[in-house]
């Protein structure tokens, strides 16, 4: 039976994260990934935003490690030359009525310490942009866009650099937690049996079902999926920043989002599923017209193409408040060397450097 000091659970932007800054402390580091790839699932599947930390409660985990996580990245990719564009967002009131909204976001974004963020006109709104439709907006400069699987490959090579080790199509089965180890039956095309004396869990979509395969483990939090589909522009886009409208239950609503090339893409929705489904319905694309046209009214006709669905790894239902993340150490289930994280969504791409910080003090406390 091999031994290894620290064994990350998933190869999503987060583990790949967690796994560089713990070789970057000295670690010996095992991640284990059931996929034959790279940040498959929920790390592939977004709007590859960096969000500047508007939307989210003062205090929570979420706002923290994204102002905090989003100044590391930026600076991270600019050290590592991985491509990005701080290109900016607008967030859009259509109407008089969400007026109240849009000043509410404000008041979260400056409670949480966002720079370069401010209410404008609906005049300076349309100077920016001249084909967007609103009676004001929100401009946050410092939301950007990033290539996450550039940035998954830089962390990753940081880590192997450090001499972590990737193992892909190498899922985890079981866990038995001793006193000062865990002793982890891995499948695959190898199977192999390790011990080691650390353990997170970075596996995402599926964080509790591998938390129910720990022995001695209980309490992960229930888990919803929310699935969110996405449709690309089949023209070149009227718009050089990001555009947002007011968020809904469950999401931030049907934005657009702009890759590096310039090319644009509508989504995501929300749609409360039971299992993992990443086909998209050409049908559902006629639901997102009229949301769209609130902003842009000038959408042509059948201009939305199927693009790609994401999955969201929730903690909350469709009838209940939005959760923040949830990073569970040895002080709350009395397993040393344990770190589980549940309901890494948005903002996690953006907060993964700093959601990787949180997970070495969990470990060092």
């Amino acid at each position: 039976m091999e031994s290894v000091q620290t064994v990350v659970v998933g190869a999503g932007v987060v583990g790949l994260a967690v796994a560089r800054t713990l070789a970057l402390s000295g670690r010996e580091v095992v991640i284990l990934e059931a996929e034959d790839a790279i940040g498959t699932q929920t790390s592939s599947r977004n709007s590859e935003v960096v969000h500047a930390g508007i939307y989210y409660p003062k205090g929570s985990l979420k706002a923290q490690t994204c102002v905090h996580g989003r100044r590391m990245l930026y600076a991270y990719c600019d050290a590592h030359g991985v491509p990005y564009r701080r290109c900016g967002k607008l967030i859009v009131a259509s109407d008089d009525s969400q007026r109240t909204a849009l000043a509410s976001l404000l008041a979260h974004a400056l409670a949480n310490g966002v720079e370069d963020i401010a209410e404008i006109s609906r005049a300076e709104a349309l100077e920016m942009e001249p084909a967007l439709r609103c009676v004001a907006a929100l401009h946050s400069a410092s939301t950007g866009i990033v290539d996450s699987h550039a940035l998954m490959l830089s962390y990753l090579g940081e880590a192997q650099a450090r001499g972590a080790v990737l193992a892909l199509r190498s899922p985890l089965l079981a866990v038995s937690a001793a006193a000062d180890r865990f002793e982890l039956e891995v499948g695959g095309e190898q199977p192999m049996r390790l011990v080691t004396a650390e353990l997170v869990n970075c596996a995402g979509l599926g964080a509790q079902a591998l938390a129910a395969r720990i022995h001695g483990y209980r309490g992960a939090p229930r888990g919803w999926y929310a699935k969110g589909n996405y449709y690309s522009l089949a023209a070149r886009p009227p718009f050089s920043r990001l555009i947002y409208p007011i968020p809904e239950p469950g999401g931030l609503g049907i934005h657009l989002t702009l890759d590096l090339a310039g090319q644009a893409r509508f989504g995501p929705d929300v749609e409360w599923v039971d299992q993992i489904d990443y086909r998209v319905d050409p049908a559902r694309a006629a639901g997102f017209y009229g949301s769209i046209r609130r902003y842009w009214p000038d959408l042509p006709d059948g201009a939305l193409m199927p693009g790609y669905a994401g999955m969201r790894p929730k903690l909350s239902g469709p009838d209940g408040p939005a959760a923040d993340f949830m990073i569970e150490g040895p002080e709350a289930h009395g397993i040393p060397g344990l770190v589980q994280l549940y309901g890494i969504e948005s903002p996690g791409l953006t907060a993964s450097l700093a959601l990787a910080d949180e997970v070495l003090r969990h470990l060092a406390a």
